[in-house]
């Protein structure tokens, strides 16, 4: 005979627990302390067995009947629905788990390991800090690209359009560690690609006449602020490195005899380590530099401390204290500055320009062309790009 609502709620608690069938293995257990438990019984494998359905009133008797469907339905496809309880259990309890907050952590550990720069490891944590505000709690496998679009049009409404492509990109990355570490099954912002407003490409002020340039470096040249500082600058035109090799750059990396600049993988953009020629005008800039800073570990110490770089600010600043705009002139800029000017020539290949600058193309074949077949045009090229800025600091074109 079936169970009612009415009949269950006059159930009463005896000295033993006691069983009221609702049929097809349906039963609610009375215990004596009063709890009313949903039990289902089943045979599987020639095995009696029995299931918890979970506790009336929390679930109903029509919860129950339907939880008994879905049990029968399993048993007929050869499926024991003890276990598959125990698999979905198992699945809730890893979904809650492999939240994004955890998985973008795992991601951020990952990326330390690998030797990534601080910079790049700030940029991710500050980027995945956007998106965890949002997202963080949520499991990374029910993440839709609707829920991401969210946090991306909140960046993008305040302007920020750069950031907003920066945001989706770390996104992917850390959905694309999940994948790889069979947490998802797909990436979600790969659909939102065209989704955000693309940002306006601005580039970096730099001076590329000739007359021009040579302005900057008879000012760079007889600046009188911190002499370090005056080096700094120095090197940046003779060697246009990207500032953050130049300013954080060690004692340990040059070798001044052999004319030299190693820049260690940690340091590089493309996570490769890059020598650089040096040419006679920078190893003699590095020689007096020895002199005031070679005690220390950074030939560029912070002026707050020896135990810190330069500031990332304190070239432009310099820029700007000798009449030079944002506008007209960045550190970054000299990169643009040589490249411009050492194509113009025409006495160079292009691809050793490009292994100078550190560039790297998408062909794997002539990545290592770079790296090993120009170092003599090279090493000339640095020779006559220091003769340059000697004559264009005299005025000449």
């Amino acid at each position: 005979m079936s169970l009612t609502d009415t009949q269950i709620k006059g159930l009463r608690p005896a000295q033993s627990p006691r069983k009221y069938s609702d049929g097809g293995g349906l039963h609610l257990l009375v215990s004596p302390a009063g709890g009313k438990l949903w039990r289902l019984s089943y045979r599987f494998g020639g095995k009696q067995k029995t299931l918890a359905l979970g506790a009336y009133p929390a679930i109903s008797l029509a919860d129950a009947r339907l939880k008994r469907a879905d049990a029968k339905k399993l048993l007929a496809n050869g499926v024991d629905p003890a276990q598959q309880a125990k698999i979905e259990k198992t699945n809730r309890l890893v979904a809650n788990t492999n939240t994004f907050a955890a998985i973008a952590d795992e991601f951020l550990a990952k990326v330390k390991r690998e030797g990534n720069a601080d910079a790049t490891l700030t940029k991710k944590q500050w980027l995945i800090g956007m998106a965890k505000a949002g997202l963080g709690e949520r499991p990374i496998a029910e993440i839709t690209a609707a829920e991401i679009l969210v946090p991306l049009r909140k960046v993008e409404g305040q302007g920020n359009y750069e950031t907003a492509r920066r945001l989706r990109a770390v996104i992917g990355q850390v959905f694309r560690y999940a994948i790889a570490t069979a947490r998802v099954q797909n990436d979600p912002t790969f659909g939102l690609k065209g989704a955000l407003t693309a940002p306006v490409v601005t580039h970096r002020a730099a001076l590329t006449s000739r007359k021009a340039f040579g302005g900057l470096l008879r000012a760079i040249w007889s600046y009188e602020g911190m002499p370090e500082t005056r080096a700094a600058l120095q090197l940046m035109a003779l060697l246009y490195p990207r500032p953050g090799e130049l300013r954080q750059a060690g004692w340990n990396e040059f070798d001044l005899d052999r004319g030299i600049w190693t820049i260690p993988a940690s340091r590089m953009k493309m996570r490769r380590e890059h020598r650089k020629p040096l040419s006679s005008p920078a190893i003699s800039i590095l020689r007096d530099l020895w002199k005031l800073t070679g005690r220390g570990r950074f030939a560029f110490p912070s002026i707050q401390s020896p135990l810190r770089p330069m500031s990332e600010n304190t070239l432009n600043s310099a820029l700007r204290r000798m009449g030079f705009s944002s506008a007209e002139a960045s550190a970054h800029g000299f990169r643009a500055t040589a490249s411009t000017l050492l194509n113009e020539s025409g006495k160079w290949n292009p691809d050793a320009i490009e292994a100078e600058l550190a560039h790297v193309g998408a062909d794997e074949v002539r990545r290592a062309y770079h790296r090993a077949s120009y170092w003599d045009e090279r090493v000339m090229m640095a020779t006559l790009w220091a003769n340059t800025i000697d004559q264009l600091r005299n005025g000449s074109r």
